[in-house]
């Protein structure tokens, strides 16, 4: 099955039944081709509680273009920014290749058709003086069918971008307004056809208590939050292309343990410890791929620093690590496929709305919530105290493993701790951020090191890019005090008394 990945960017408009299209010509050099008129059939798929459109999802079929997955939208203006995957296919059966896309929405619920819509479509197509493509205007006279019946009647406007040229979008905005069209409108086609059932309450509520509010409340908003960053995420991950979905996923993952463990003295210690050793599989996998990415980026950076003569010789480095990380990649999209994958996300869905507490959730999270965050701080205290004046890599790896879990135990406090919490948490990012660099350059040594040369040239490469190496360690060691310092002053930690 070949599909392929494109960027939406779009603007919709209301039209009412007087609305007529106006000339679009000498709009920023682009003229308009000859009109055309089509009529589309298009089916919509989703779960039978609407999953997908309430999580921003599309799924549909439409006759001549086959199969078209739209992810969740970003707002960029006044315009819509969407990730769109195509595919081809018959309209029986939604294609595997767009299905394992939605697998962590869908997770095991039958996926079938809940809508369909017959569209009278005006297009009009905007061509650059190069002759390219540069916009397409359409208005559309939308029927939904509903089983048998027509269930209602639409027409909206849409003005898609083809080229970078936002002075474009803007200016045939202004030019259908100018004729009667409404304000730009973002609510997708689906969603307008489905009514409120597509916008209803989502899988998981979002919910921002105030720190009055019980524990549990605050508790439960923290593990929806990263649930869902972890969800939102999953997509990217699949699709490849931007390491930072990975990355997103990961620390997703990472906040819900240290969640789970800062939260504890609330939760129920069997749901606690289940949950957190299946997402310590999880975080591994992701951790494999996001560790070779950061070294594979940091590589490629240090090889261009070298003397155009030797970078040749770094290209088998490259390579290799190229295909390590391909390698990893697999094994990560292996367990993503899993059933054990799937357990996880429903019980993850689960304790984003429901969370085991006990009873001592039911107290204040001003007064219950601070001093959670002691232990994890006083760990980190204590480490830095042992360390002599030049410690081991691995000890200032240990440092950097506990200062994430202050930071993460600060930050998940914070909406019941205030400002100082939240203060205290960047702090430690900073510190965090100080032993990462040392970290990524011990462990890019290492991998090095370990890679036998193929050639004088490759063994030259190798022993430069050691060396850049080594003094990017040593400059990370001479800073990381001075992160510490600012990490550990008093008034960043009074707050951890208020329990």
């Amino acid at each position: 099955m070949t599909t392929a990945v494109n960027r939406e960017r779009e603007v919709k408009l209301a039209a009412g039944p007087g609305f007529t299209m106006p000339a679009l010509g000498g709009i920023n050099g682009a003229e308009p081709a000859e009109p055309a008129r089509l009529q589309l059939n298009t089916v919509y798929y989703d779960t039978p509680d609407l999953r997908l459109a309430r999580w921003g999802f599309s799924l549909r079929h439409r006759n001549g273009e086959g199969w078209t997955l739209k992810l969740p939208s970003t707002d960029q203006g006044t315009a819509l920014a969407r990730d769109e995957v195509t595919a081809e296919g018959s309209g029986s059966r939604p294609p595997a290749a767009l299905l394992k896309l939605v697998r962590a929405y869908v997770r095991r619920s039958a996926v079938g058709p809940v809508v369909r819509l017959r569209t009278a479509r005006h297009l009009v197509r905007l061509l650059a003086p190069s002759e390219d493509v540069a916009a397409e205007v359409v208005d559309d006279d939308v029927s939904v069918i509903t089983g048998r019946r027509l269930s209602g009647r639409f027409r909206e406007l849409e003005v898609e971008l083809k080229t970078g040229n936002e002075e474009l979008l803007d200016a045939l905005v202004e030019r259908l307004q100018e004729a009667g069209a409404g304000k730009p409108d973002p609510t997708p086609k689906l969603a307008r056809a489905l009514g409120e059932a597509a916008v209803d309450r989502p899988e998981i509520p979002l919910p921002e208590p105030k720190p009055s509010a019980p524990a549990g409340e605050l508790v439960r908003a923290a593990i929806a939050g990263s649930v869902a960053r972890l969800l939102r995420n999953d997509p990217g991950v699949r699709l490849g292309g931007d390491a930072e979905r990975v990355h997103d996923a990961r620390v997703a993952t990472r906040r819900l343990r240290s969640d789970l463990r800062t939260f504890a003295p609330l939760l129920e210690a069997a749901w606690t410890d289940s949950l957190r050793e299946e997402l310590k599989w999880l975080g591994g996998v992701l951790g494999e791929v996001r560790d070779l990415d950061v070294m594979l980026d940091r590589l490629r950076a240090r090889v261009e620093s070298l003397p155009e003569a030797d970078r040749k010789g770094a290209a088998p480095l490259i390579r290799r690590l190229t295909e390590e990380t391909a390698e990893a990649r697999q094994r990560l999209l292996a367990a993503m496929n899993s059933d054990r994958y799937l357990d996880l996300l429903e019980n993850l869905v689960a304790a984003a709305q429901q969370p085991a507490l006990n009873s001592a959730a039911g107290d204040p999270g001003k007064e219950a919530l601070p001093g959670l965050a002691r232990k994890p701080w006083r760990k980190l205290r204590r480490e830095v105290r042992q360390l002599d004046q030049s410690p081991a890599d691995p000890e200032l790896h240990r440092v950097r493993i506990l200062a994430k879990r202050a930071r993460y135990a600060a930050e998940a406090v914070a909406p019941a701790a205030g400002g100082k919490a939240a203060k205290l948490g960047s702090a430690l990012a900073d510190l965090q951020t100080v032993l990462g660099e040392h970290q990524d350059s011990v462990t890019l040594q290492g991998w090095l090191r370990e890679r036998r040369p193929a050639s004088p040239a490759a063994a030259l490469a190798r022993g430069e890019l050691v060396g850049l190496e080594r003094a990017a360690a040593g400059q990370a060691r001479s800073e990381w005090p001075k992160a510490w310092k600012a990490a550990k002053r008093k008034k960043l930690r009074r707050w951890m008394r208020r329990s």
